[in-house]
């Protein structure tokens, strides 16, 4: 893999990578190692400043501002946003009453203890995986998010629309049975390829945790999304501080859209981790906007706020940048974890290995 570097100036400075080994056995972090195709990541160091008055933020705002944000993303494979056209939701979205049960069908299946479930120990084989990840050793091979969102939910009574992302596919009017959340988990969420270390299971057990494309004709047909997507952590029922933040956010997005005219969406979702870092924002770039250097990923931000705002869209969506100093992490189709590519390369431009440790170089000779 090869990671392209733009640093910002008035003549960018261009540094093409070479990969870094592979470290843990995740669905992610494979699909990054092994990518065969060189990936470039734009990035400037921090968000502009922004060029009118902001929405004020309580002062009072618990935010922390010191810990580093570089991979404080979990990876994941697929994010399934469930549209409830809700605004807020209940701490556990398992437990909403409109929402829930969607939620706990999908989960059934690819959710801890359901059939395309499948644990690897992450940390046994790549120790830093857990390092900002609270203490968690667990993770699966193939790890879906699930989040309820607030965007227009289905009007076919005991149905319910989901985006899936980096997929970029709407799926109308999932009717809620236990046959549709079958096929939804085998068409679009499980893993299309397992790792040797499944070689030992039984075919029974291989075709449960591998995704059937084909299946995808028994449900209603999958359409394209073309537009970005902007998704705000807004989740009060778990956390006061996204829940304050996430509305004012969204109003700053669709305001700056709005200027700019920039035909997207912006939804509130639920909790994605770490609230501390609030404002939590998610921007997926659809693959058809080709002059966009990071179409097709799904960018993470933190500490977003809104004198950020115009910055984060002028940069990110309009130039195609990551803003460095905020980003948290981020997913390009075919799983690649764009966040551990930068800070590998962040370690190499420090002399660090892989480990952590000090490279010594040769001194020449005299």
């Amino acid at each position: 893999m090869s990671l392209l570097r733009r640093i910002a100036s008035p003549t960018p400075h261009l540094r093409f990578l070479k990969p870094s080994p592979l470290r843990n056995f995740t669905t992610t972090s494979l699909r990054a190692s092994q990518s065969p195709t060189p990936i470039a990541i734009p990035y400037t160091p921090t968000c502009p400043s922004p060029t009118c008055a902001c929405a004020p933020v309580p002062p009072s705002l618990d935010i922390d501002r010191k810990s580093p944000l570089l991979n404080t993303m979990a990876s994941y494979s697929e994010q399934v946003v469930v549209c409830t056209g809700k605004e807020d939701w209940t701490s556990r979205i398992e437990d909403d009453v409109e929402a829930g049960e969607f939620v706990r069908g999908v989960k059934g299946v690819v959710g801890k203890g359901g059939e395309g479930f499948d644990v690897c120990l992450s940390s046994f084989y790549n120790p830093s995986i857990t390092s900002r990840r609270e203490g968690k050793e667990k993770e699966p091979f193939n790890n879906i998010l699930i989040t309820t969102s607030s965007l227009p939910a289905s009007e076919t009574p005991k149905t319910t629309t989901a985006l899936l992302f980096p997929s970029f596919t709407r799926l109308p009017a999932l009717p809620h049975t236990p046959t549709t959340f079958s096929h939804l988990a085998t068409a679009y969420l499980k893993a299309r390829h397992l790792h040797p270390m499944h070689d030992s299971l039984s075919t029974e057990q291989k075709a449960k945790l591998t995704r059937d494309e084909s299946l995808a004709s028994e449900l209603p047909p999958a359409e394209s999304i073309t537009h970005p997507v902007v998704l705000i952590c807004g989740h009060g029922g778990r956390d006061k501080r996204c829940g304050i933040l996430g509305p004012i956010l969204r109003e700053g997005f669709k305001t700056e859209f709005a200027r700019r005219r920039i035909k997207g969406e912006v939804g509130l979702i639920s909790h994605i981790g770490g609230h501390k870092y609030a404002g939590n924002v998610i921007i997926y770039l659809p693959p058809n906007m080709r002059e966009n250097a990071l179409k097709g990923t799904g960018i993470w931000y933190g500490r977003i706020g809104p004198e950020e705002v115009e910055g984060i869209v002028q940069e990110t969506i309009v130039n195609g940048n990551i803003v460095a100093d905020l980003f948290r992490g981020g997913i390009g189709q075919g799983g690649i974890n764009m966040g551990h590519a930068l800070e590998a390369q962040l370690k190499r431009d420090r002399g660090e290995s892989d480990e952590g440790g000090l490279k010594l170089r040769p001194r020449a000779r005299r």
